[in-house]
């Protein structure tokens, strides 16, 4: 690895309030964990302390990192603590973790996948900037997201109708199941006074593009796909765009098409606070409903339906219906309200930390400008793009 500084990066500031949590929360436990979770995560640097005068670029297989502690100063996070491999920043009962070598990172035990692997430096865990200003700057500092919109639309997508029944189980298949959930978190949204629209709100195919076009013809809206998993596994998983030149995580290696930039890119900090607050909300929910349900993180990729949509959007998966335990949950009216209510509150956290009304909290302390992203480095040959299709 090879060290230097980089002026582009952002200047030191003093952290303030990003935001609340909406206070629409169901219950005590769910705000607590909202709470820590996503809206009072900026309270891991709110200490007022002088913040970093530089970031510290670090070069591991051809791409820049920053260390940990260097990540730690500038948003007034705690001392790194190392445990071999493992690290752990924490203040109070917030902190963030990972593993060199490892591509799995934990906010306030919330899983991301991260871009690239964890990386050492003159021994210290270093995250590729691609995923500090992808990943660690939209989830720490929602408020700051430039020119993002106050949403006042949500437009829903059930996957799959008509002749593609998605994924099948013993107890039904995924098209219904889908639609179920839409119709139930449609309820919860328009009863809050926001426009709510549905990709298709009967049993029809609806084919991908035209639901793109459909989100697309709807602007200040959140879009939110509905899907269900199939395959060996088990748990819930929130997909947002994978960022120009990084893999999707459902390809077999990188492509061409990793390069090139898509619609949806226009919103890569959007998407990733949305997915953000997505995730968070059904790992509450349904995690809580379902003590069985495994955390499988907030993943990358190149689906139509987020890839080409010029709205922040996010894919969910509710879960396996080809595994057994989790078939049985989705099956039950009580598990899919549990869905359809992590995804209310999520489009209500998301409303409260992006946009306009959030930047209103910290106008007297101007955003620092975030690093500039080149497209990254791809170390082995690319292959010709195939299309990425939810389950």
């Amino acid at each position: 690895m090879s060290t230097h500084q980089n002026p582009a990066f952002p200047p030191p500031l003093r952290a303030g309030p990003e935001f609340k949590l909406a206070q629409t929360a169901p219950s005590a436990n769910l705000a607590g964990f909202m709470r820590r979770v996503i809206s009072t995560i900026v309270a891991l640097w709110m200490s007022g302390h002088a913040l970093a005068a530089d970031w510290i670029l670090v070069k591991h297989d051809g791409r820049d990192y920053v260390t940990f502690d260097n990540v730690s100063q500038f948003y007034g996070l705690g001392p790194v603590k190392e445990s071999g491999r493992a690290f752990t920043i924490a203040i109070g009962d917030r902190s963030l973790r990972g593993e060199v070598g490892s591509v799995d990172f934990y906010v306030n035990n919330l899983k991301f996948n991260l871009s690239y692997p964890i990386a050492e430096h003159d021994g210290r865990p270093c995250i590729s900037r691609m995923d500090l200003v992808k990943i660690i700057e939209p989830v720490l500092r929602p408020g700051h997201i430039k020119e993002s919109e106050m949403v006042d639309t949500v437009i829903l997508d059930p996957g799959h109708g008509g002749h593609d029944n998605g994924a099948v189980s013993a107890f039904g298949n995924e098209k219904s199941f889908t639609l179920d959930v839409a119709n139930r978190a449609r309820i919860l949204i328009a009863q809050q006074g926001i426009k709510v629209y549905m990709t298709r709100t009967t049993d029809e195919f609806i084919p991908l593009e035209d639901r793109v076009r459909f989100a697309n013809s709807h602007p200040r809206s959140l879009f939110i796909s509905i899907h269900f998993n199939y395959g060996g596994g088990t748990g819930l998983e929130t997909y947002t765009l994978a960022p120009r030149g990084v893999p999707s995580m459902m390809a077999d290696g990188p492509r061409i098409s990793d390069l090139q930039q898509s619609a949806g890119n226009a919103c890569d900090a959007e998407n990733m606070a949305l997915a953000t607050a997505t995730h968070a909300s059904l790992i509450f929910h349904l995690k809580s409903y379902a003590q069985g349900m495994f955390d499988r993180g907030i993943k990358r990729a190149r689906f139509v339906v987020i890839r080409d949509i010029a709205v922040p959007g996010v894919l969910v998966e509710g879960g396996f219906l080809s595994n057994a335990y989790d078939a049985k949950l989705i099956a039950t009216p009580a598990y899919r309200q549990a869905m359809a209510a992590s995804i209310f509150q999520a489009v209500q956290t998301y409303r409260r930390a992006v946009g306009p009304s959030a930047v209103q909290l910290v106008r007297t302390n101007p955003p620092a400008r975030p690093p500039e992203i080149e497209p990254a480095a791809t170390d082995a040959p690319v292959q010709p793009a195939a299309p990425e299709d939810a389950n």
